[in-house]
């Protein structure tokens, strides 16, 4: 009898051991599921380590040409690199390296020290340090930003508490990684000096320089070893406070003493005086916090939650920290709708299993085998290292669909038999038997279509690595289950009620008969069935090729990024009062919960025209809007601000730019021609500008900055003994907020910075009024006798470069309803459009980049899906045409993904990709249920092709409709898209259940006519091989 030694009669024939081991395999589960660390996203680890370097007081050219380039070359040669950017403004140069994926970051560390300690020799040597370097991961946003705000402290002491309390303590927290401060105002001492005192005294800003560098130290001084102690010796060689600076003596004067205070003001200040940032409408700043890698985020969260009321104690009683953003909200929020999603797909499911099965013994059983695959699975995920994540469930959500099909076909057969009379144990015994390889088959195919996603490349690859393996390692679990618990199960417990000597009827029984009719019309009408096969490909196709096409759905996540942009010439008060009218604006919006924005040169806002706005919205059920439905109702307002704009973007779990941006995507310009790269790309900008798919269009030229060129004289120069490099410093001492000293703390080390006075470093006249000294004369030079101010002149903010090419970025979002696909090729049509040279080269950044990748090798995905379900199924049949058959169930599931997305308004985007790669492994389901039983019926029974097919149909239509409406079912909350996170998942859950209900309404019919086509084609072609070689003997 077959069956009699498989597996399936053992476990039937051994019932406490089955579920002893079944019970094992949920008892690991169930201690696994609590481990498991819990994500928005699988870990994606993209190498990127971002350099930083600083010259306080030089402008972008000197930057970018003696600080970038120098740096550039010798990173240029670090073997694995993909991309090297950099952005120079005044003081500052910010460069982002992007390496391989298989690059380790530890070694890409090692060799980025490497070549900085080598460009050391050729970076300007009154830097203050050497460029410093850290480990940044794109894909990684924070997972807590915390604001500390006071109305009564200022903002120096504000900042000292927060660096040396608040951001040490958090970062020793277990899971705690980099922490960045914006709006950092760190305490310094500054030396604002008068140029006519000094003057009047014969004194210049050098002199002053000198003597600050001299008369502040911390040197070591030695020990006093005597005959029975040990002494340490100390002095009063640092000062700590303004007064005691003010009492230094710089000079002499007719033999009295000329001190600091009488030349200068000295001042408790900031090291940078043009930095400053709000919480709401209260000064303050931000902690931005980022977990370690492989961090478990919401474990890292809870622990720095539990040690913030210990550490707010620690503080001044005027300090509030207060909670800007914690991602882990939104991470419990979505992660608990998905397990919502989850429980209704299996309710859904085991109602469709009692209605078909019409007995509480079987929908158990199926229902145990659903409840242990999905419970075993955690173990293996927690084996694997995975997290507990959008993708994970969702799959596992999608799997509950492939979960019962191996169930509902066992139960189905053994039902079958209980039905013909056989006892339960015979029954159960056969049933299982007859259907292992059927069972198999399904099961590997459509395993083979998860194995594509396993080997694509960058972020998507990364990103649906755990979602393949989980979906893989579920369904392994059910067909193992499947065939051992279930059959054990249907032995013990499943019976056949009889009413009146027949089996009662049921909706199943009404469905086959329906069926019954319309196959019988449709291998009367084979040519038909082939026609309309053949068209549901060609539309398939030509579908494909013509729906928008998108990335990632933008994501709700509550919290939304701002950048905004003034006049490149805008002063500093007249920033901060532009600010403060669009906080105004933020702040009434009934929408916002709470915001931070900052302005100047802090973290990665590197000019004074420039700041930043952080934003967190309401829960989504306490607000009416989305978060991209905010920013397009709260733009109009915004713009009514003169000469500022505010530029908004949700933010994402899947960030992939490197750097900071504007708005959701980015599109590089470069060209070894600097004017004509900034020409061409303001006019591409305004061009798109009046392209209705794009929003927010901009670029970071800001080519109005002033310049106040000085020219020297250097004839007049050398006739005083004096050089160029002279002039320069007395300008770096003036007008540079200059770093010449530092003292030490027990906590930190803080600066001192020499500059003017304020009524003077702002003004060009002021070289009228300060003085070099003669090294052959000794005699005070006025500076206005070695140079002259030039007429004011414009240049750039920021330099930046791609790749050591100067280069220019442009930031776009989309308007609603616009696919990236589509902006990509309006924005390609642009560049021709304007006659852009060829010698400008452009290309996609982060998220645009990475769709432009993943669009080239979608076919090639469903090509490779397609590709190895044919091999499987070849192998599993021992047959190059039977498999055709199968696969030629999928066009239809494709088209009707396609018509379902189209309907809904939905891109053709990464998720709607993996849904589709479900329906190959989902559909084909169909096939093998049909095409097993014929090739059974005809190989055992002796039945013609017709009356096998028509047999397989009828006797496999109930398992059929069962399997596909639990796909169906349990992809259904998914496509109806409720809750947080639902914009990720609602694709696929469209194009699994789209694809459904069309390849279900088409191959009960068009399988079975292909099926005797092939039939007929097989045997035609035997006969004439046979033919052919009895003609040749």
């Amino acid at each position: 009898m077959k069956g009699r030694g498989s597996v399936s009669a053992w476990c039937v024939d051994h019932p406490v051991a089955t579920l002893l081991l079944t019970f094992a395999l949920v008892l690991l589960g169930a201690i696994a599921f609590p481990r498991l660390p819990l994500a928005p996203l699988p870990e994606a680890e993209f190498p990127t380590i971002q350099v930083s370097a600083q010259l306080p007081g030089a402008s972008p050219d000197t930057m970018a040409s003696s600080v970038a380039t120098p740096l550039e070359v010798q990173f240029s040669a670090i073997p694995g690199m993909t991309q090297m950017t950099s952005t120079s403004a005044l003081g500052s140069t910010t460069l982002i390296l992007q390496f391989t994926l298989d690059k380790s970051i530890d070694a890409a560390a090692q060799e980025v020290q490497a070549a900085i300690n080598t460009a050391a020799g050729k970076l300007p040597q009154d830097m203050p340090s050497l460029p410093t370097w850290r480990k940044v991961n794109p894909a990684d946003s924070p997972v807590l930003i915390l604001t500390v705000s006071s109305n009564q402290m200022p903002g120096t002491e504000l900042s000292d508490q927060a660096e040396t309390i608040l951001a040490r303590q958090l970062s020793q927290i277990d899971g705690v990684g980099l922490i960045n401060i914006t709006g950092q105002q760190r305490p310094a001492i500054r030396v604002q000096a008068s140029p006519d005192k000094l003057a009047a005294l014969g004194l210049t800003l050098a002199d002053l320089r000198t003597a600050l560098q001299q008369t502040s130290l911390n040197l070591a001084k030695g020990a006093l070893y005597g005959q029975s102690s040990i002494s340490t010796i100390s002095t009063n060689d640092q000062l700590f406070h303004p007064e005691e600076y003010g009492q230094l003596i710089v000079s002499y004067k007719d033999g009295a003493p000329v001190r600091l205070h009488d030349v200068a003001r000295v001042v408790d200040g900031s090291e940078n005086a043009y930095v400053q940032a709000w919480s709401n409408d209260q000064p303050g700043l931000n902690l931005v916090i980022f977990r370690q890698p492989g961090a478990n985020i919401v474990e890292t969260v809870d622990r720095i939650q539990s040690e913030l009321p210990r550490l707010q104690a620690m503080l001044s009683a005027s300090v509030n920290v207060s909670v800007l953003n914690d991602r882990t909200q939104t991470i419990r929020a979505s992660l608990h709708e998905v397990e919502i999603t989850l429980l209704i797909a299996v309710c859904l499911v085991v109602a469709v299993m009692a209605l078909f099965l019409r007995q509480w013994s079987a929908t158990l059983i199926v229902t145990s085998v659903l409840a242990v695959s999905i419970i075993a699975s955690f173990a293996l995920m927690y084996v694997m290292g995975f997290s507990l994540n959008n993708l994970t469930l969702v799959a596992i959500v999608v799997a509950v669909g492939f979960v019962v099909d191996d169930a509902i076909v066992v139960v189905e057969n053994i039902h079958r038999h209980l039905e013909a009379g056989d006892g339960m144990r015979e029954a159960a015994i056969k049933g299982a038997g007859e259907i292992g390889f059927t069972v198999v088959s399904i099961s590997f195919s459509l395993i083979a279509a998860f194995i594509p996603l396993l080997f694509m490349g960058g972020v998507v690859g990364r990103l649906f690595k755990e979602f393949a393996l989980t979906a893989t390692s579920t369904i392994l679990i059910s067909v193992v289950v499947s065939l051992t618990l279930a059959p054990t199960l249907a032995a013990m417990v499943m019976r056949v009620q009889h009413h009146g000597g027949e089996p009662r009827k049921g909706f199943g029984d009404w469905l086959l008969a329906r069926y019954d009719h319309g196959l019988r019309r449709a291998l009367n009408h084979q040519r038909l069935m082939l026609g309309l096969f053949c068209a549901s490909l060609a539309l398939a196709i030509v579908g494909y090729v013509f729906i928008p096409k998108g990335f990632f759905p933008v994501q709700d996540t509550g919290f939304v990024l701002g950048t905004t942009e003034a006049a490149a010439d805008i002063s500093y008060p007249d920033m901060l009062a532009k600010h403060q009218e669009l906080a105004r604006i933020v702040a009434a919006d009934p929408a916002v919960s709470v915001f931070s924005h900052a302005v100047g040169v802090t973290g990665s806002n590197q000019t004074i025209a420039n700041g930043r706005f952080w934003i967190t919205l309401k829960p989504r059920g306490d607000r009416d809007v989305t978060a991209s439905e905010f920013i397009d109702r709260i733009r109009p307002k915004l713009m009514t601000v003169p000469g500022i704009v505010l530029y908004l973007r949700a933010g994402q779990d899947i960030n992939l730019s490197a750097g900071p941006s504007r708005s959701q995507y980015q599109y590089t310009l470069k060209s070894n021609d600097g004017p004509s790269l900034n020409l061409w790309t303001q006019r591409l900008t305004e061009k798109l500008r009046g392209n209705p798919a794009f929003r927010d269009m901009s670029n970071d030229l800001q080519l109005g900055g002033s310049i106040t060129h000085i020219s020297i004289d250097r004839s007049a120069a050398a006739r005083f003994g004096l050089t160029t490099s002279d002039v320069d410093q007395a300008l770096y001492d003036a007008f540079g907020q200059r770093q010449i000293s530092e003292f030490q703390t027990e906590t930190n080390q803080y600066k001192v910075i020499l500059e003017l006075n304020e009524q003077q470093r702002g003004k060009a006249e002021s070289l009228n009024f300060f003085y070099l000294r003669s090294p052959l004369t000794n005699e005070m030079v006025p500076l206005s006798a070695l140079a002259k101010v030039d007429a004011p002149t414009s240049g750039p903010l920021s330099i930046a470069h791609d790749g050591m090419f100067p280069a220019a970025n442009l930031s776009f979002n989309l308007a609603p309803g616009v696919a990236l696909g589509d902006a990509v090729r309006e924005l390609n049509q642009a560049k021709l459009d304007i006659g852009m040279p060829a010698e400008i080269t452009g290309n996609f950044q982060g998220a645009a980049q990475a769709f432009q990748s993943s669009l080239a090798s979608q076919p090639w995905l469903i090509l490779a899906a397609l590709v190895a379900v044919y091999i499987i199924l070849g192998v599993l049949y021992e047959s190059f045409v039977h498999p055709l058959t199968i696969i030629s169930t999928l066009p239809s599931a494709g088209l009707g993904a396609l018509i379902m997305l189209w309907l809904c308004g939905q891109d053709f985007s990464i998720m709607a990709l993996i849904g589709l790669v479900l329906l190959i492994g989902i559909v084909k389901k169909n096939g093998i249920l049909m095409i097993d039983f014929a090739l059974e019926a005809q190989r055992e029974r002796g039945l013609s092709p017709e009356e096998a097919i028509y047999q397989a149909c009828i006797t496999r239509f109930r398992p059929i409709i069962m399997t596909t409406l639990a796909a169906l079912l349990g992809a259904l909350p998914l496509m109806l898209g409720f809750g947080a996170g639902a914009e990720l998942r609602q694709p696929l859950g469209i194009a699994v259940v789209g694809g459904l209900l069309v390849s279900q309404a088409l191959t009960l019919f068009t399988t079975p006519v292909i099926y005797l086509a092939l039939e007929r084609w097989f045997h035609q072609r035997q006969s004439a091989l046979q033919a052919a070689t009895e003609h040749r003997a």
